[in-house]
């Protein structure tokens, strides 16, 4: 029988676990949440007590049970051209500032989930280049990071069932870039999986790996963060981006008191942040 009840003290010690692993700050009384998430971590593990999962997962030496758990406070869902905004301001306003560059256009799509925005990203741009054949004539590559690799493998494989595409996904869309698998699901084509490469990234850790950029999506992620990681990641993003670059936020976020070392273009509708 499972035991989901969890004292303050471990939920406390959770919390600094979490935070120190990945910078996600969970609130005072967000119990409810980790039962949710960690639930079917405990029976994956044959774990009956959440207060034993948690203090199983503080041993460094249960390098997958923390994963694990990793995975399931870090999944989260999402959809297919979220808030629309940003994927036609990058169409109309964005993407003919990069027409013609001769160089590779890199897009990086920070903390990408099971592949939706990266993706969407890839269908407008693809949707972008019908209308204006040989656009970037020195290519286009996305890359796509996410702390879970359960998350990443699921983004490679890039099958969707049908609840998933119901999610933001018109049926023009649906009909233009997926194609129907044998099992029931819905496959990205080639054309725009190709546009696409994943690899695992904490955003705690060093991107000096990554490369540089012309556009950055990190959205919808650094309200899970404190105010002193938000400043670490936006800095480290900033270090990334070409000079003049763009970032795009989520609709709730904003880099005031974070940083100053971007400007805010308003863009009716939304925002883009361009680096100085």
């Amino acid at each position: 029988m499972l035991t989901n009840q969890l004292d303050d003290k471990s939920y406390q010690q959770f919390r600094t676990f979490l935070e120190q692993q990945c910078g996600i700050v969970l609130g005072e009384s967000k119990q409810y949440l980790v039962k949710s998430r960690l639930g079917p971590v405990m029976i994956k593990f044959d774990i009956t007590s959440l207060a034993e999962l948690v203090t199983q997962t503080l041993n460094p030496i249960k390098r997958q049970l923390r994963a694990a758990v990793i995975d399931a406070m870090t999944t989260n869902e999402t959809l297919w051209f979220r808030d629309e905004y940003p994927f036609e301001l990058l169409k109309k306003r964005l993407l003919p500032e990069f027409k013609g560059q001769r160089t590779t256009l890199k897009i990086w799509s920070a903390a990408s989930s099971s592949g939706q925005e990266p993706y969407s990203i890839a269908m407008a741009i693809a949707e972008y280049q019908k209308s204006n054949p040989g656009a970037f004539p020195g290519g286009v590559q996305i890359i796509g990071t996410d702390i879970s690799n359960t998350m990443l493998e699921h983004c490679k494989h890039a099958h969707y069932d049908s609840l998933a595409l119901s999610r933001g996904l018109s049926a023009e869309r649906k009909r233009q870039f997926f194609e129907a698998s044998d099992n029931g699901t819905f496959k990205v084509k080639d054309n725009i999986k190709k546009m696409v490469t994943f690899r695992q990234l904490n955003l705690l850790n060093s991107y000096s790996l990554m490369g540089r950029f012309d556009l950055v999506f990190c959205r919808n992620v650094l309200i899970y963060f404190s105010p002193e990681l938000k400043s670490q990641i936006i800095s480290q993003i900033h270090g990334t981006l070409n000079n003049g670059r763009y970032l795009f936020l989520g609709a709730s976020e904003s880099l005031s008191n974070i940083s100053q070392d971007f400007n805010m273009i308003r863009c009716n509708p939304g925002i883009v942040y361009q680096k100085k």
